[in-house]
């Protein structure tokens, strides 16, 4: 069960985009299981996508399509991850796109390919193209909360976010869906990421300002610790709300649209933590104090990563000595233990080395059985800080992965 406010919002429609659906048997029937994505010609588009050596066949083929042309379709499925698949699936991502690309009119190369679910299976690509049909003929602008459940695996519940902000009489609108709930941390640059927005955007500034705000949202995000062979998010800019291109960092309009974005961003990202595999906690992990953001991410994902730790949370127990031992070994160098400091939320756990003179296992209780709970910690080696959002562990997580492929 999903933790916290996981509720949908009004999904405001997008200028220049338009979403189908189909029903194709990818795996399972009677679910929506093939979402297409029809962009308006002009719109740029930026991605980024997973590191994994093992990277899906989808994922090599959208890079190279996203590099030589400007896309006019996304097409992606659920159910089958194409990973694993050596030259026959790098096939069947390319006839995927040449299917929707004869159904439309466009080149092959204008279709960027997704895939989620089971690896090491070959995509029944057959059926993908054998929706694609259905999918097009359902293309609407309104159809965000469809697509966001069309693209779900393990996850309980469709995942969305949308704001719209106006500057000088002109309303524009941002608009994205996120898909993820187990082998999930993403490291881009089974987590999937659409986003977009109406303004005019370079190109250069829409893959920078992507980057930068996938390094604060999405990569900074655990459930597992399982970078997925398929992770990818993308920005769209359709230009169709009719402002002048937007290029530079400088202009109001950006200072109107940044935070907008990172708001969106922030909360599909930890639309994915609350609904974790099995999960009853959400946990923030806030090192603070920090020489460097390495050092304090090295720190937030050995404590967010640890199994004994999360473990600990699904059963409330504050056993606080397993955060320490999970710093400890982050690596952070010549780190001296004595003027670190760890709370559980507002309740002091640590200092000087050891227990707070003032803590007490009531006090530590009453915090581990929240849903949401704040772990902060505080280097003192300098001024940076550095959050990641993680879940516990539980029983359920064990039998979803154990059933995964029942």
């Amino acid at each position: 069960m999903a933790v916290g406010d996981v509720s949908m919002p009004v999904m405001h429609p997008v200028a220049g985009v338009h979403i189908g659906f189909a029903q194709a048997g990818v795996r399972y029937k009677n679910r929506r299981d093939v979402v297409v994505f029809e962009l308006a010609e002009g719109t740029q588009v930026a991605g980024v996508f997973t590191t994994n050596a093992f990277c899906a066949a989808p994922v090599h083929v959208a890079k190279r399509h996203l590099a030589a042309m400007s896309p006019r379709y996304l097409v992606i499925n659920t159910g089958n991850a194409n990973a694993g698949t050596g030259a026959p699936g790098m096939q069947a991502a390319e006839l995927s796109c040449e299917h929707l690309a004869s159904l439309t009119g466009v080149s092959p190369q204008q279709v960027l390919p997704f895939s989620t679910g089971v690896i090491g299976e070959l995509l029944p690509v057959a059926r993908v193209q054998a929706g694609m049909p259905q999918a097009l003929a359902s293309l609407a602008a309104d159809q965000w909360a469809q697509a966001a459940t069309g693209i779900m695996t393990t996850d309980t519940l469709p995942k969305g976010a949308s704001e719209q902000f106006s500057v000088a009489g002109v309303t524009y609108t941002v608009t994205g869906i996120s898909k993820g709930a187990g082998m999930i941390r993403p490291n881009m640059a089974t987590m999937l990421g659409y986003v977009a927005t109406d303004m005019a955007i370079a190109p250069a500034l829409l893959q920078s300002l992507l980057r930068e705000l996938a390094d604060t949202s999405f990569n900074r995000i655990t459930i597992d610790g399982d970078t997925s062979t398929n992770d990818a998010c993308v920005l769209m800019a359709t230009g169709q709300a009719g402002n002048a291109m937007l290029t530079s960092r400088d202009d109001p309009l950006f200072a109107a649209l940044l935070p907008v974005l990172q708001r969106v961003f922030l909360r599909l990202a930890q639309l994915i933590v609350r609904d974790g595999e099995g999960a009853t906690k959400f946990i923030t992990v806030r090192v603070e104090g920090g020489g460097n953001t390495d050092e304090c991410c090295d720190v937030a994902y050995a404590v967010a990563h640890s199994p004994l730790i999360k473990t600990a949370f699904f059963a409330s127990d504050p056993n606080w000595g397993r955060i320490l031992a999970a710093i400890g070994r982050a690596g952070v160098p010549a780190l001296d233990v004595s003027k670190l400091r760890v709370w559980l939320d507002d309740v002091l756990l640590c200092e000087h080395g050891g227990a707070a003179a003032s803590y007490t296992e009531a006090q530590g209780a009453r915090v581990m059985a929240q849903p949401e709970i704040t772990i902060r910690i505080d280097l003192a080696r300098g001024d940076c800080v550095d959050t990641v959002w993680t879940c516990d562990l539980s029983y359920d997580y064990v039998k979803i992965n154990a059933d995964y492929r029942s």
